[in-house]
Formats: C-alpha cells, sequence, structure tokens
C-alpha cells in the first residue's frame, strides 16, 4: 500500500482545513511524517533549469516541537541536483527559514505568499535575503484546486 499523497491535493486539504486542526495535527506524532513526505517532495519538485549553475544550502528550521525546539531540515543544490535531509552538519547555509508548522504548510503548498509572511513576521529568514527571495522559483508548487 503506497502512502504518497498527491501534492495537488494535499494542497486543497491544507486550504480547506482550520488552522486548528493543522496546528493539532502539527503536535501530534505525525508531525514527522508530514515533514519527510514534504521534504521528500521537494527533491521531486526541484526545477534543475531555473536553478542553472547555483549551488547553494537552504536551511529549514520549523519550530513548536511538541518536545520543544524545531525540526531542522536542509536543502543542498549543487550540479543540478537537490538533495534534502534532516541532519544538516554545520556548514554554514546561504539562506535560513524559521517558520511555525502551519504557516509552513501554507507556505510549501502556494497557500500563503513568501514576502507577505516576512513583512507580518510570520517568517523569519537569515542569510541572502535576495536569493531566499529566489528559493521558490526553484521548485513547482501544486496548487490547489
Amino acid at each position: 500500500m503506497s502512502t504518497e499523497v498527491d501534492p495537488a491535493e494535499f494542497a486543497k486539504v491544507i486550504a480547506d482545513t482550520p488552522d486548528e486542526h493543522l496546528e493539532e495535527g502539527m503536535a501530534s506524532e505525525n508531525r514527522a511524517l508530514v515533514l519527510e513526505s514534504i521534504f521528500g517532495e521537494m527533491e521531486k519538485h526541484f526545477d534543475a533549469e531555473s536553478a542553472g549553475d547555483l549551488d547553494a544550502i537552504v536551511d529549514w528550521k520549523i519550530w513548536d516541537r511538541p518536545e520543544g525546539g524545531y525540526d531542522h531540515w536542509r536543502v543542498e543544490i549543487a550540479d543540478g541536483r537537490c538533495r534534502v535531509h534532516d541532519e544538516p552538519d554545520d556548514t554554514p547555509a546561504r539562506v535560513t527559514f524559521r517558520v511555525k508548522p502551519v504557516d509552513f504548510l501554507k507556505l510549501v503548498t502556494g497557500n500563503a505568499s513568501g514576502p507577505q509572511m516576512f513583512i507580518r513576521g510570520r517568517l523569519k529568514i537569515d542569510g541572502d535575503l535576495m536569493f531566499a527571495a529566489r528559493v521558490q522559483s526553484l521548485f513547482t508548487i501544486p496548487k490547489s484546486s
């Protein structure tokens, strides 16, 4: 049995689900599975043509883990490929995004605007702000129907 979820359907579910329910889900034992699925999809939806010869590290820190702290995921872009993992080393990232779980879900599913989230203080960015504005264009983001 496959646990793979259609990205467009997932985006629709996120759009249609009240924030309180999304918060509950991301505070449950399902959080790790959700994050693994999302970051796994990033590799599949990476647009190598848009990236060109880009070589960069992007860190994601998703806050409010049930036991405290955050989940830390790394996206490494090099040689026209994207690799994602949840065990970053000490190599500095070109940009680090810090975000709460519900905002993260909305952002990566195209249900929220990164620039608007940044302006409203819901998305924190450390590092190269010009590059941060380009990160979304490196991925095809499924739209909810």
